[in-house]
């Protein structure tokens, strides 16, 4: 049976061009509105609050030019056109938010939120270096607690335990949906493209009905379902089943994505922040509300933790449970964590399954898109 498109994956090209037009009509409405960058940021807390969260533009390298006017032209693309959306007013979703809530995963986005802080309201975590002591997990919880005062006082309002909850429960019910979409992916042939699945996972940052996005998800599970009964795919079977890893690659930005699946590969994985990274784990019901919360992200197998073991196992599962051919490891130009990691990533992954690995690193540009290419082919001839 050919190549095809789920027809469901129809709804999702609408969603995000729909994005502004919704935020604007909500913040009219008097919906207040949290912007946020990572997936570090606790959701949970927004929504407890009564507020709507929203991923802010990041992905586009048109902005960098402006965040350049500012920023050194070294620092890593992400930051660059983080900032030259914010300062443009280019990016309606970080024009319509009353607060920014940022995150230390990094210097550059430190000083970032330095210089963001003195034209828009914002509250910025600081992570501790590990996931794995006692003593940074207390703080952590510090910073939540703290995080969640500042909403308070932003929005007037009271978070109390139940409304975390509530909150829990549905981002809980997300995140079980998203891993069941992820695990159709396993499948021989693959149900859905590499890009597509990004597609969804993009769309979750701007559909601001969390219901309706639940049942849209549904409907393409069940159709990927019915593809895999039916042996019908996206990509041929005899294509090579590659996991993406590394930096956030999200729409704008997919251009590596692209250029696999272009060259006849299946990305059968995205791990990525923009992935399933934020989706991986669901708060604990049974801990102390808060305590909850704060547990579960700081688990985030982010590079910037030290040291990161979580990623390395994560990966090596990963490849057992979607039948990888090879992992290709993303990292930004002047991303120096992510690109110290991906050695150690390399030597892990050799040890543990002696599997192909190939590291890119680039920026939102397409000036190297034909070397990519070269390198991409290159990689997926090695494997027979």
């Amino acid at each position: 049976m050919s190549p095809s498109r789920p027809i469901t994956m129809d709804h999702f090209d609408m969603a995000i061009p729909h994005a502004a037009t919704s935020i604007k009509q909500m913040k009219e409405a008097g919906t207040k509105v949290v912007g946020h960058y990572c997936v570090m940021a606790p959701q949970e807390l927004i929504l407890a609050a009564g507020a709507v969260p929203v991923a802010l533009c990041a992905t586009k390298e048109e902005p960098i030019a402006d965040g350049e006017k500012v920023l050194p032209r070294n620092f890593c693309p992400l930051i660059k056109s983080s900032y030259g959306f914010a300062i443009t007013d280019k990016c309606p979703f970080f024009l319509y938010s009353d607060l920014i809530m940022g995150e230390t995963t990094c210097d550059g986005k430190k000083k970032m939120f330095e210089l963001m802080s003195t034209f828009k309201p914002m509250v910025v975590m600081n992570l501790p270096p590990s996931y794995e002591r006692e003593a940074d997990k207390a703080y952590w919880l510090t910073e939540v607690a703290r995080t969640k005062k500042v909403l308070e006082e932003q929005f007037n309002v009271t978070i109390t335990d139940e409304a975390i909850v509530s909150a829990t429960k549905v981002l809980n019910a997300e995140r079980r949906l998203m891993q069941r979409l992820a695990a159709t992916m396993q499948a021989n042939p693959v149900p859905l493209s590499g890009l597509d699945l990004l597609k969804v996972f993009w769309s979750r940052n701007f559909v601001f009905d969390r219901a309706e996005f639940a049942a849209q998800v549904e409907e393409l599970v069940a159709e990927l379902e019915e593809r895999i009964a039916a042996g019908e795919g996206a990509l041929p079977q005899d294509a090579k089943r590659i996991i993406v890893t590394g930096v956030p690659t999200g729409l704008g930005a997919e251009k590596v994505l692209r250029l696999i699946e272009e060259a006849g590969a299946a990305v059968v994985y995205i791990e990525n922040c923009s992935g399933m990274k934020q989706f991986l784990d669901e708060v604990d019901e049974q801990k102390e509300p808060l305590q909850g919360v704060a547990d579960k992200y700081l688990t985030t197998p982010c590079s910037c933790m030290s040291p990161n073991t979580r990623r390395l196992e994560l990966l090596a599962q990963l490849v057992e449970e979607y039948k990888a051919d090879g992992v290709v490891d993303i990292t930004w130009q002047g991303c120096h964590t992510y690109n110290v990691e991906s050695r150690v990533l390399r030597e892990y992954l050799k040890e543990k399954h002696d599997l192909p690995f190939l590291h890119i690193e680039t920026d939102y540009s397409q000036g190297d898109s034909q070397q990519l290419k070269t390198r991409i082919d290159a990689f997926l001839e090695m494997m027979g």
